[in-house]
């Protein structure tokens, strides 16, 4: 089920509301409905794929608990740890790089194993990097080990962020899990924040995917200079917009029923090295990476920058593995892997971001590549959309199906570069006054436009096809 569909919108979310605030106030059974609500919302496109989200939860509460019983003898904690991770990385990598592995080891042993066809549960990486992040924070003493399994189930499953993150880390919400308390403000925020990821979504990213669709599928060998770099920025505000906007809904969501996620984006466009976007860019993961990978290899304390080296490009491959089972991903990971060490070694990043307007232009040029092997099929195909952007493939500098598509997208271009921007900051200058008449009129002013995004979203989804979150792939 989709946060974007009239299903959802209509039907799951003010029934769920409904019986979350007019039948109950216990918390515990509230959190049962949430539970429930969260299966039923897993379920509605593929039912056998529950089965797997609960044998997480199952094992993961068993290796919780077993961790909690035994705290403070590390003989028995340890290798419980190391099953947990053994167990939880299996089934990501069963369902996720079965297939990938067998293909490649049949090219490169020229063998001919069968390569298994195993569909993949939607969401998986991040139900099975929430469940890591459990087991790994009871372990820490980050957060007491749940004692009713039906509660790391609500904490591994919650709806709002179950399909595509942000990465809920269980320190952030152990708290929140039985001590949450549902306000009015923070309903009210919720709703606002979720009604301007919804307008991400249907009216920026949905737009900007119908212009970097119809320029990677013309092939790189029948496109422009002007048309590749149209394609490649559509598709860099396309997947930010998707990505964000399905953040904001989840932080939204979240709101609604009295959990605080963290945020997952800070405006990573404005970014002035590479490596203040990844400090902006999907929050959650490369902070779950920084903490649970990085600084127990030693992170950047180590005493020889091979080892610092090693330690990045360590990250960055499992980051790129992490995305799915393509060459593109690993190499795109490997790709950031070698520019962020180029940056710590040489104080690049530093220099950069005083800068300024250079920097910005290195960090946007270095990001739009990026985002080509990102959305390439494979590495031929990417390769040759870069050359393409720099006149390498036919030579073309325009042309006329550039100049119709540029002419007519130019409008939906500046919007989604300015909603890239501080939006936010610069309205919430003119929101809050001093003066009461005034303050009251952005007041009217801001919901109005609130609303006019809500209908012209609904009406874009009545009339429109199915469009996921790019993320749902991972």
């Amino acid at each position: 089920m989709l946060f974007s569909s009239t299903i959802f919108l209509f039907v799951f979310l003010p029934v769920v509301l409904l019986l979350y605030y007019g039948v109950t106030k216990k918390q515990n059974s509230r959190n049962l409905l949430l539970l429930i609500s969260s299966l039923i919302f897993y379920a509605w496109g593929e039912p056998k794929f529950v089965l797997v989200m609960l044998l997480c939860i199952g094992a993961n509460y068993v290796f919780g608990y077993f961790i909690d019983k035994y705290r403070g003898q590390q003989s028995k904690t340890t290798p419980i740890l190391v099953g947990m991770l053994v167990f939880n990385l299996s089934i990501l990598g069963i369902f996720k790089y079965a297939g990938f592995i067998v293909e490649n080891l049949n090219n490169l042993a020229h063998t001919t194993f069968p390569v298994p066809k195993i569909a993949l549960p939607i969401g998986i990486s991040f139900f099975t990097f929430q469940s890591i992040s459990y087991v790994i924070d009871v372990y820490r003493e980050k957060g007491k080990a749940l004692k009713n399994p039906l509660d790391v189930g609500l904490y591994v499953a919650l709806f709002p962020q179950l399909i595509a993150g942000p990465i809920v880390r269980y320190e952030t919400i152990a708290n929140e899990i039985h001590g949450r308390k549902e306000t009015e403000s923070d309903f009210a925020s919720g709703i606002v924040r979720f009604i301007i990821g919804l307008s991400k979504k249907v009216l920026l990213a949905n737009q900007f995917a119908l212009i970097a669709d119809k320029v990677y599928n013309t092939g790189a060998g029948n496109i422009s200079v002007a048309f590749a770099w149209l394609g490649a920025i559509a598709y860099m505000l396309q997947i930010y917009f998707d990505f964000s906007g399905y953040s904001d809904m989840a932080i939204g969501l979240g709101r609604m029923f009295g959990f605080h996620f963290n945020e997952n984006f800070n405006l990573p466009y404005t970014a002035k090295s590479v490596s203040d976007f990844w400090r902006r860019w999907h929050i959650s993961l490369s902070t779950w990476f920084r903490d649970y990978v990085y600084f127990p290899m030693g992170g950047s304390r180590v005493n020889s920058k091979l080892k610092l080296g090693r330690n990045l490009l360590i990250v960055w491959l499992l980051t790129g593995i992490w995305h799915g089972a393509n060459w593109t991903f690993i190499v795109w990971g490997l790709y950031f892997g070698v520019i962020l060490i180029i940056e710590k070694f040489t104080g690049l990043d530093k220099w950069m971001e005083k800068s300024k307007v250079i920097g910005h232009l290195y960090t946007l040029l270095l990001v739009i590549i990026s985002w080509v092997l990102f959305r390439a099929a494979n590495i031929g195909e990417a390769i040759n959309f870069i050359k393409a952007m720099f006149g390498m493939e036919n030579g073309i500098l325009v042309g006329d199906l550039a100049s119709f598509y540029i002419s007519e997208s130019v409008m939906l271009l500046v919007i989604g570069v300015i909603a890239s921007m501080p939006v936010a900051k610069w309205m919430k200058k003119l929101y809050v006054q001093e003066n009461q008449i005034i303050q009251q009129c952005n007041r009217v002013l801001a919901m109005s436009v609130l609303g006019i995004l809500f209908f012209v979203a609904v009406a874009y989804l009545v009339k429109g096809t199915y469009n996921p979150f790019i993320y749902f792939n991972f």
